[in-house]
């Protein structure tokens, strides 16, 4: 049973009634929603545009959600990134919240989790860390909402009086915006070029018996449980390279309709050089790593 949580019958349980419940809501609030639309007097024929546009505006984001299941799926299990993600989530903090909480006990996110308790550790740091903000907005937003507004409002004065002059045009919100999502690309990008994980147990004699020193209490010793290595950087250099030739061509063609895209199709084609390097290159590179794994620190 201990190698089956994962995908139990209580699990998948879990999943349909969190997915019931998403699905109810959606379709009491469309059903709302189109009602008091009618009730302003917006056509029908708008209506059904508005519906038809919103479908399609996520697509893109769905794609990057099933990617996101494909990466955790293999340390977690096909059914928690489910349910996770059929909620509130996405790629940088599921994985961060995961691989956090696994780095307590020295895995690696590319290892199954094979202990309940660290499972059921990962799914409560996943879970609330989403919770918090949700529990924030109510007593923040409108604050938040004067405080960035203000700024904003300020930054757009700015860049109307540099309109008229040579300074070059700022905006506040491009400004956070891109230093966020560059600060998270770079936390993932040092983790695949280091890559190292560390776990502490208890050293063992010959017999496999954990060692007593003279105080009376168990040593321990850390040993290293997973590396980056030539496979990885390589990955990375192929998703980088992916996501820059689909944004060239997407504005040098102007195919805006692509552009969500872009990130889930390099995420894929990136997974899939991966899976080409493991099997057409020779083991004497796949096998080179920054560390050797078992080795104490």
């Amino acid at each position: 049973m201990a190698g089956d949580f994962k995908s139990d019958k209580i699990m998948f349980m879990i999943a349909a009634a969190v997915i019931v419940f998403v699905i109810v809501q959606s379709v009491f609030f469309i059903v709302k929603s189109w009602k008091r639309a009618k009730e302003l007097g917006i056509s029908e024929s708008t209506l059904k545009s508005t519906v038809s546009s919103s479908a399609l505006f996520t697509v893109a984001p769905a794609v990057s959600i099933l990617a996101t299941v494909f990466v955790l799926a293999n340390a977690l299990g096909i059914v928690l990134p489910w349910i996770r993600l059929s909620v509130i989530g996405n790629l940088a903090y599921e994985t961060t919240a995961a691989q956090t909480t696994l780095d307590y006990w020295g895995i690696a996110l590319n290892k199954a989790v094979t202990d309940p308790q660290q499972f059921a550790t990962i799914a409560v740091a996943m879970t609330v860390g989403s919770i918090a903000p949700l529990l924030m907005i109510p007593f923040l937003c409108k604050f938040l909402q004067k405080k960035v507004g203000f700024a904003m409002n300020k930054e757009s004065d700015k860049s109307k009086d540099a309109e008229t002059s040579d300074k070059p045009k700022s905006n506040l919100g491009d400004v956070i915006s891109a230093s966020a999502f560059i600060g998270i690309v770079s936390a993932f990008v040092a983790r695949e070029i280091n890559g190292r994980t560390v776990a502490t147990t208890n050293r063992l004699d010959e017999f496999g018996n954990s060692i007593v020193n003279a105080e009376g209490a168990i040593e321990k010793v850390k040993n290293i449980t997973g590396s980056a290595g030539v496979v990885s950087i390589l990955v990375l250099i192929c998703s980088m390279v992916f996501m820059t030739i689909l944004t060239v061509v997407c504005k040098k063609f102007k195919l805006s309709k692509l552009e969500p895209f872009i990130m889930p199709i390099a995420m894929f084609a990136a997974m899939g050089m991966a899976i080409l390097f493991m099997n057409v290159l020779p083991e004497s590179i796949t096998g080179i790593t920054w560390y050797e794994i078992g080795a104490e620190v």
